[in-house]
C-alpha cells in the first residue's frame, strides 16, 4: 500500500493544523494506522493510532487533548486534528499503516513525511 501525507504547514504557536494520509487503493481501509513524527536531531516518535475500524484509539501523552485522530474508511484515509499547537511539535509528520503499537518497528508500510513548522 502507498501512502501519502500532506497538509503541514507553518503555523504560530496556538494554531491549528489537519493533516491528512490517503492510502492508494480500496485495501488502504484494512488497515490499522498511525501518525509519527521526527523532530531534528530526535528520534522517531509515535503521535497516534485508530484501528480499521476506528473502535480503538491511542494518543502519545504529550498530544493528548490537543490532537485528534480519523478515519474516512470510504476514503482510505486518515486524519490529524491538531490544536494549541506548541513549539515542540515541530517536525517532520508521517503516516504509517499495518500496525498496532507505538514503536515504529510495529508497521510495515510508510508515507512521505509533511513538515509542521510551529513558530513564536
Amino acid at each position: 500500500v502507498q501512502l501519502q501525507a500532506s497538509g503541514g504547514g507553518l503555523v504560530q504557536v496556538g494554531g491549528s493544523l489537519r493533516l491528512s494520509c490517503s492510502a492508494s487503493g480500496r485495501t488502504g481501509s484494512r488497515y490499522n494506522m498511525g501518525w509519527f513524527r521526527q523532530a531534528p536531531g530526535k528520534e522517531r516518535e509515535f503521535v497516534a493510532f485508530i484501528d480499521r475500524n476506528g473502535g480503538s484509539i491511542k494518543y502519545a501523552d504529550s498530544v493528548k487533548g490537543r490532537f485528534t485522530i480519523s478515519r474516512d474508511r470510504a476514503e482510505s484515509a486518515i486524519y490529524l486534528q491538531m490544536t494549541n499547537l506548541k513549539l515542540e511539535d515541530t517536525a517532520l509528520y508521517t503516516c504509517a499503516a499495518a500496525g498496532w503499537g507505538t514503536r515504529p518497528s510495529d508497521y510495515s508500510y510508510w508515507g512521505q513525511g509533511t513538515q509542521v513548522t510551529v513558530s513564536s
